[in-house]
């Protein structure tokens, strides 16, 4: 497979900031079109970047991007939003399922509100947007979908401290384990990608005992995913990767660019042993 995006369409949910835009950015560096498919429009006060900051920066970096307003709890927005991507750019090649929500609490601090929330747009949200974009992807000539989550780890110590969160996210996982089974016959690879590390975004704010100099970069996942993407979808499907080791197996050794601190210890991220 060429390792090239050029030309491919993503559609990437929560992109507006974060992984999402990184991954986006790091497509776009190809010539590849971006779906923008995100809820915020005007500048929040406490979280940086909207679509619009979002789209001129992919089309800064050499690609082309539709920036959608969408809440992904909101099916019959989410399968608009992908009829005016196809529209725009005649199908969509991938999907990457980036959208999330954290609250990492224990049950008793969980409020109904959050757990909805979480498990909305998380596990639903991933099931809602891979059901509207399969009918586009199943005629791309290399589809994937990407999603953001960790491998199944069913030990009760990735439950305990936040089981709320961790169904949640596992969610995601699950949708990744049914749907390559269910889609290998059509050729979507269907994976997974999640950090060794910590990852320094937003939802940091979410975590006040992560040290943000012992984390790395979004870059490395957005790297880690081309890497993905460019491969050929019907050897590559049902994994569970990790950004680190996808990037090993490519060929890289040196990983002390991605560091915010290269002098500070990492903190791992969640749910790997």
């Amino acid at each position: 497979m060429a390792r090239t995006l050029e030309g491919k369409t993503l559609f990437i949910t929560g992109a507006s900031r974060g992984i999402g835009l990184a991954i986006a950015l790091r497509a776009a560096a190809d010539g590849a079109n971006i779906v923008i498919a995100a809820k915020t429009v005007d500048p929040h006060p406490k979280l940086p970047g909207t679509i619009h900051t979002a789209a001129k920066e992919i089309e800064a970096a050499g690609g082309r991007c539709l920036p959608l307003q969408v809440d992904i709890r909101d099916d019959a927005r989410v399968f608009q939003a992908v009829d005016e991507a196809v529209g725009r750019f005649g199908g969509i090649d991938i999907l990457v399922n980036n959208a999330s929500a954290i609250g990492l609490t224990g049950t008793l601090a969980t409020p109904m509100k959050r757990y909805d929330l979480m498990h909305d747009i998380n596990g639903r949200g991933t099931f809602l947007c891979s059901q509207a974009c399969l009918p586009h992807l199943k005629r791309a000539p290399n589809p994937h979908i990407l999603t953001m989550a960790p491998p199944l780890n069913m030990k009760a110590k990735w439950f305990a401290p936040h089981v709320a969160y961790t169904m949640a996210k596992y969610g995601m996982s699950m949708c990744v384990l049914g749907m390559a089974e269910e889609f290998r016959g059509d050729g979507i690879a269907v994976n997974a990608l999640w950090p060794r590390t910590v990852i320094l975004t937003a939802a940091l704010q979410m975590n006040p005992y992560v040290n943000p100099k012992g984390c790395r970069r979004p870059s490395i996942m957005a790297d880690a995913a081309h890497a993905v993407l460019t491969r050929d979808s019907r050897s590559c499907t049902g994994n569970f990767l990790i950004d680190e080791d996808v990037l090993r197996e490519a060929g890289m050794t040196d990983f002390a660019p991605y560091a915010v601190d290269p002098a500070s210890p990492l903190e791992p991220d969640y749910f790997l042993d």
